[in-house]
């Protein structure tokens, strides 16, 4: 499935009051939502509801943009992979694997890993040439742990906390 990112993040803080918490509630749901639709539905004119939406982009309080769910691009398997460096800083391994296309997060940490990432494969083939092949061959990767995910649960791409002051 398809559908948009609404980012909440504000570097220019800005008075939101209810009707800018549902602008932002409604491009979450669909950040593809006409302008005159929008309006009508948190009760402005299309010009108003368009200021207000200019405002909170321009403010970094928001930022629509396109987000795809795995599956619905042909990807099945979804893995969160441990990664264990050696004889390289995590931070260098963590950017050498963040330009693996299949990598869609990559995180250093600290823990039983240096690092750990969220990758999705094809099927069980593409999975096996990834985990074997590319990854474990990457410098500076001493052990791979992945932990295939047998159901999802939850896979939210467009959830930002989001909390007004």
């Amino acid at each position: 499935m398809t559908g948009s990112l609404v980012k909440v993040a504000p570097s220019t803080p800005i008075e939101l009051d209810e009707v800018d918490q549902r602008i932002i509630q409604l491009l979450r749901e669909d950040g593809r939502m006409p302008f005159r639709a929008l309006a009508r539905e948190v009760g402005l004119t299309e010009t108003t509801a368009r200021a207000r939406v200019r405002r909170l982009e321009e403010s970094n309080t928001m930022k629509v943009v396109a987000v795809t769910d795995f599956e619905a691009v042909g990807y099945e398997l979804l893995l969160a992979v441990g990664v264990q460096v050696e004889d390289r800083s995590p931070v260098e391994v963590a950017e050498d694997l963040a330009r693996f296309p299949e990598v869609f997060s990559v995180n250093v940490v600290i823990g039983s890993h240096d690092v750990e990432i969220l990758v999705v494969a094809e099927d069980q083939a593409a999975l096996a040439d990834l985990i074997s092949n590319r990854l474990a061959c990457l410098p500076g990767v001493r052990r791979l742990t992945p932990s295939l995910a047998v159901e999802v649960l939850k896979n939210q791409p467009d959830w930002v906390p989001f909390h007004n002051e």
